[in-house]
């Protein structure tokens, strides 16, 4: 009986299965890339601002604390934005001829509020309290990474629902005192782990991974 294939079928066939099996490895690799790479999540992405606002100088340099800006983040699932009175409370007295800050000016002078680009913007089916996570604990580095090292503002961490849950089951990772929330230099302890489980029963943390605490 006469020979149906050739001697070099074989490996043609395994060539071309090795070849399928990579290809969509790669094809997963890369959509698993695009996915968390800053084109998508604009991770460490600076979004132009009406000014150069610079964290860096104003917590850094001149220790302003977070609150004296974000007024209601201990109160409100809203952090707030500083109105213009806010900044001209200072840069009334310093800076005050400043090009860069004519439109800080304008907006006190008209009243119309200054549009700053957010950040940090879930999606409208997420909900989401900034004074619950305050109040149990939340540093704001832990979301916002050192904004006091920032120049200019950009995301540090994705927001991806993946990377919230990870917090929600193991809070005690993450938690630290509440007068340490507002530290930007703070380093967790050697003992994290004994020292979240005291804070999560003291401060009565749940363990919340329920679709409806964040989907309401």
């Amino acid at each position: 009986m006469p020979q149906l294939f050739r001697p070099s079928s074989n490996t043609i066939a395994k060539t071309s299965i090795a070849a399928v099996i990579f290809l969509l490895g790669s094809t997963l690799a890369v959509a698993y890339i695009m996915d968390r790479g800053p084109w998508t999540t604009s991770v460490r992405v600076a979004p132009e601002q009406p000014i150069p606002f610079s964290h860096k100088h104003h917590v850094k340099d001149d220790g302003i604390d977070c609150r004296y800006c974000h007024t209601s983040v201990e109160t409100s699932s809203f952090a707030g934005l500083p109105a213009t009175e806010i900044c001209m409370s200072c840069h009334s007295q310093i800076w005050s001829n400043a090009e860069m800050l004519e439109p800080v000016r304008a907006s006190y002078r008209t009243g119309q509020s200054l549009e700053w680009t957010r950040v940090h913007d879930l999606p409208q089916f997420v909900y989401f309290n900034h004074s619950i996570h305050i109040n149990k604990g939340v540093g704001c580095a832990t979301c916002h990474g050192r904004v006091d090292q920032m120049p200019l503002m950009y995301k540090e961490n994705t927001l991806y629902m993946n990377w919230c849950v990870n917090c929600h089951r193991n809070p005690e990772k993450y938690v630290r005192p509440r007068d340490q929330v507002f530290n930007m230099a703070y380093q967790p302890p050697a003992n994290q782990e004994e020292l979240g489980r005291k804070l999560v029963a003291e401060y009565k943390i749940q363990s919340l991974t329920d679709c409806y605490t964040c989907h309401r």
